[in-house]
């Protein structure tokens, strides 16, 4: 049983940062009066923020000058959620976002920050609230097309495709609902965006 009565879960995230970004969200958690300590190294920076009775432990993955976060985290607490949807906004970020209500949970998908489907599930039972009509534009192939890490996330895409397959098979063999659902959506994005690298 859950001790708060609204907790948000952030899942699959692939946020993408300069240092400039993270120092600024260090400086952000600092003046919002969170205690927080940070290390690093050579592959990776984490950010340990106490909230409340809780420690939540943030990774950014080194990737050349930039960092990518990544895993997952579980807040309960307003002004870091109120964070870190920021940081998905600023970095037009993806994410699965779960929010656990008294009586249901609803699932967001943000794809390049902005939300692209959004669920409820109470019971058995599951509502569409939203969905975008997914359409890729000149303008995603341009961008595609100019990317410099195209030729690096083709290989990984195809593994994180993969491993979502694996999931979804071992998910609908425990027959866990939630993670069916949470395990194809991811996959419809991964290959929206292999659909728009191989173009």
């Amino acid at each position: 049983m859950m001790n708060q009565p609204y907790e948000v879960e952030y899942c699959n995230l692939e946020l993408r940062f300069d240092r400039a970004q993270i120092r600024d969200f260090v400086k952000s958690l600092i003046y919002s009066g969170y205690s927080l300590y940070w290390s690093e190294n050579e592959g990776q920076f984490i950010v340990s923020i106490q909230s409340g009775e809780r420690m939540v432990q943030m990774t950014f993955l080194r990737m050349g000058q930039r960092f990518k976060m990544v895993g997952e985290c579980l807040l309960a607490d307003d002004r870091l959620v109120t964070l870190m949807e920021k940081m998905i906004d600023m970095t037009r970020g993806h994410a699965v976002v779960k929010r656990f209500m008294q009586q249901e949970i609803l699932i967001e998908n943000i794809m390049f920050g902005e939300l692209v489907k959004k669920v409820s599930i109470s019971g058995v039972e599951h509502r569409i609230l939203f969905e975008k009509a997914m359409s890729i534009s000149t303008d995603d192939i341009k961008k595609a097309l100019r990317s410099k890490r195209i030729e690096q996330r083709i290989p990984v895409l195809k593994l994180e495709i993969d491993y979502e397959l694996a999931c979804l098979y071992e998910a609908m063999t425990k027959n866990d609902d939630v993670k069916v659902y949470e395990h194809k959506e991811r996959l419809k994005e991964l290959h929206h965006e292999m659909f728009v690298l191989e173009v």
